[in-house]
């Protein structure tokens, strides 16, 4: 692999001497900075457990909180927790979350849902840019939850 970026690395700097003597159009990678910027992209999203977004069942998502102690955080606004939020679930708004990582574990699961599933993806993929490894995700959300009739607390 290292061989394999040193190759690529010194491929863009010969690509950008000779584009300083015959200049080409502009690329979507077009200095060393971009580059390493997407390779970093590349590996965190290869480094991705293939299983991290994969609590798509309530029953499931129970067995979590209640066997494995699972934190649940609802990453809605504090109106939408307050109209609603499945039991034991703590309100930290995906805009906040990294000025409340005080009140996420590591050494424990910790499960993120919303109304939909869009807002728990871009917050697990926020708390893994943050070191977190114990994030995942309930895509069905409260939408399902309710449609399930399960109770809510307010």
């Amino acid at each position: 692999m290292k061989k394999i970026v040193k190759t690529l690395v010194l491929i863009l700097v010969l690509c950008g001497v000779m584009g300083t003597v015959f200049p080409a159009p502009v690329q979507a990678v077009s200095t060393p900075y971009d580059w390493v910027l997407s390779e970093t992209v590349a590996q965190f999203l290869d480094d991705i457990p293939r299983d991290y977004y994969t609590i798509m069942e309530i029953p499931e998502l129970k067995r979590k909180a209640e066997q494995e102690k699972a934190l649940l955080i609802d990453v809605r606004q504090p109106a939408e927790y307050a109209s609603g939020h499945i039991p034991q679930a703590i309100n930290i708004p995906l805009r906040t979350l990294p000025e409340n990582l005080d009140k996420i574990p590591q050494n424990r699961p910790v499960i993120v849902y919303c109304t939909t599933g869009y807002r728990s993806g871009i917050g697990v993929m926020t708390l893994r840019l943050l070191g977190y490894t114990n994030i995942s995700a309930f895509p069905p959300s409260i939408q399902e939850w309710k449609a399930a009739g399960e109770p809510l607390e307010k």
